[in-house]
């Protein structure tokens, strides 16, 4: 299959915009809780009502500062209430929304901050404010700065007394669906990042026939969702919408570190992540369950686990693995679901391929991994398995709205109510990236006949050997990065004689690993060239091999002293790996890959 369009369940409409949805919300249930913020422990809740009354305070204090209809706001926080606040707010001031990333570098900041032209800029913490500083001479259209944590809001909301309920309506009834929202910039894993304009019917449209779609998971009494990937993010920032459009409510956690806590508090019913999460998870029971002295045990069950899904898709179990299945659902699989809540059922998988593995894994101890696909032009998923039309190892078919074509040399190509407007203040790009109505998405894939999408690869970094064999990274890479003890790798080969991988490890993960293999106290360092730690990392790589063919596989490899993160550099911010980076910091080792025999 070389195309599939998906007819809309929801009748395009042209009237209303964003600031839209908490109107109609707070009007129908007041009561309803929409939002639950952390706070010293405990979760305080915010009704559609109170939701609504804040949004329009906050924007009434936007319009008294001077931002006009149509001006840029940028808003740079954690993942949290006033991100969400601050964002309904914008537009119901009939103003367009910037997101930052709250790690971003003074350059960075400076670039979308300019590149947007905001006329103001909302953000988090007195660090951020100290960013800030060292660009703000460069920054002369920027004329407010309002940070949260020093009562920047509420400041706001002070000043906004002064603007009557008529002319936050007016204002907010000149926006029309087809205005722009946000602009939304890439990562930028290579050059400077580009500003995607998202419109207000990109977001509703998109909202509107995806709740149609996947009822069961957002329209179900009681759910939840538990939002820690960053707002800044277009995944994030979608299912916000989402959940604001369909009355779920959402928590937040702004801090990793106390994920697992607040997922047994807070008893989400749904949650959207990233598959380096899965992984992480799944990575750290088994690590646990050792250590106890039951690795053999969660081995087994995740066996069983991964046997009983497959068996969904192949026919039914048969009675033998009912009942290890259920055996294993008392003894194990039960714990790993109390420990997300005890309540959740489904998760939304987006930004990179999970894998067979994982996803038969979740489903088999009743978390079903909803995978799809989308970037940020795409205003976040342009594919997804649902609840009734699920295929694991696919991305699923498109969303109502949206059509998939393969062109002739695999690019997968996105038309639709979802696919973004232009770049800008980038005509040039903007043309090279829709051609005739057609977003050309640079990734490469194929439709199955029932029209499910697979991922098989990213068309820029196909690798091609000396000996003329296309290798797709990605493939190796996932599959590698499944390993407990490696925490991101590379895989390299281009017009080279054979494939090779530079890999780091998992510091987070070395200690218990090493503890349950007899090696107590090992530090990071010394992994590099350990024996038995190299000969774990040699069994991964000769596990991922197993997918390729011989001329594909990985060769050779070593274990770099430093790691891949945000932080360096190497990593953006939504966890992708800049390989242009890597590649020119990383020559010399690449060098050594090939300069002695194959191993």
């Amino acid at each position: 299959m070389k195309h599939i369009s998906v007819p809309p369940l929801v009748t395009p409409r042209v009237e209303g915009n964003l600031s839209d949805l908490p109107v109609r919300s707070g009007l129908a249930r007041p009561h309803h809780v929409a939002f639950s913020k952390p706070s010293s422990g405990t979760w305080v809740d915010v009704t559609n009502a109170e939701f609504l009354a804040d949004v329009r305070t906050l924007a009434k204090g936007l319009m008294a500062s001077g931002v006009g209809l149509g001006e840029r706001v940028a808003i740079m926080s954690k993942t949290r209430y006033e991100w969400t606040l601050a964002d309904f707010a914008v537009w119901t001031a009939g103003a367009v929304s910037v997101p930052i990333y709250e790690t971003s570098s003074a350059a960075q900041i400076s670039w979308i901050v300019s590149d947007a032209g905001c006329a103001a800029l909302i953000l988090e913490t007195p660090a951020h404010t100290t960013t800030l500083a060292g660009v703000r001479g460069d920054l002369p259209d920027l004329r407010d700065v309002w940070q949260i944590d020093a009562g920047g809001l509420d400041d706001l909301r002070a000043a906004g007394r002064e603007i009557t309920d008529e002319a936050l309506e007016s204002r907010r009834g000149q926006v029309r669906r087809a205005d722009i929202a946000t602009i939304i910039y890439t990562s930028g894993t290579t050059g400077r990042p580009k500003g995607c304009q998202l419109t207000h019917d990109n977001f509703m449209a998109l909202t509107e026939n995806t709740v149609e779609r996947i009822q069961e998971v957002v329209a179900a009494e009681g759910a939840s969702t538990l939002l820690f990937l960053p707002l800044a993010h277009v995944f994030a920032r979608f299912v916000q919408v989402l959940c604001v459009q369909s009355g779920v409510r959402m928590g937040y956690n702004s801090d990793i570190k106390n994920l697992l806590a607040d997922f047994r508090t807070f008893s989400p019913t749904f949650i959207l992540s990233v598959p380096r999460v899965f992984e992480k998870i799944y990575n750290s029971s088994e690590q646990k369950a050792a250590s106890e002295g039951k690795g053999k045990i969660f081995r087994t069950a995740a066996a069983t686990a991964i046997a009983w899904s497959e068996a969904q898709d192949d026919g039914k179990p048969g009675a033998l693995l009912k009942a290890r299945h259920a055996m294993f659902d008392k003894l194990v699989y039960s714990r790993l679901r109390a420990a997300l809540g005890g309540k959740i059922s489904y998760a939304v998988s987006g930004g990179a391929p999970l894998g067979p593995r994982l996803g038969h894994f979740y489903r088999g101890i009743g978390l079903i991994v909803l995978e799809g696909y989308g970037l940020t032009e795409t205003t976040a998923p342009a594919t997804v398995n649902t609840p009734d039309l699920i295929k694991i190892g696919t991305v699923g078919p498109p969303l109502p709205g949206v059509s998939i074509q393969i062109a002739d040399d695999g690019e997968i190509l996105v038309k639709g109510n979802n696919v973004f407007s232009a770049y800008r203040n980038n005509e040039t790009a903007t043309q090279e990236a829709i051609v005739d109505g057609w977003f050309h998405t640079g990734d490469v894939g194929e439709l199955d006949h029932e029209g499910f999408l697979r991922i098989t690869g990213r068309k820029k970094e196909i690798l091609i050997t000396a000996g003329g064999k296309n290798v797709v990274p990605s493939f190796l890479e996932d599959r590698l990065r499944a390993h407990p003890l490696v925490s991101q790798c590379i895989v390299v080969g281009d017009q080279r004689p054979f494939i090779g991988a530079l890999v780091t490890l998992d510091a987070e993960m070395l200690s218990p690993w090493a503890r349950n293999n007899g090696l107590q106290g090992l530090s990071l360092d010394e992994a590099r060239t350990n024996e038995i730690v190299h000969a774990e990392i040699t069994r991964a790589v000769d596990d991922a091999n197993k997918a390729v063919s011989k001329a594909e596989s990985i060769r050779k490899f070593t274990v770099l002293a430093g790691d891949f993160t945000e932080d360096n550099g190497y990593l953006t911010p939504s966890l992708k790996l800049k390989r242009n980076m890597v590649m020119k910091d990383y020559a010399s080792e690449v060098e050594m890959l090939y300069a002695g025999p194959k191993e």
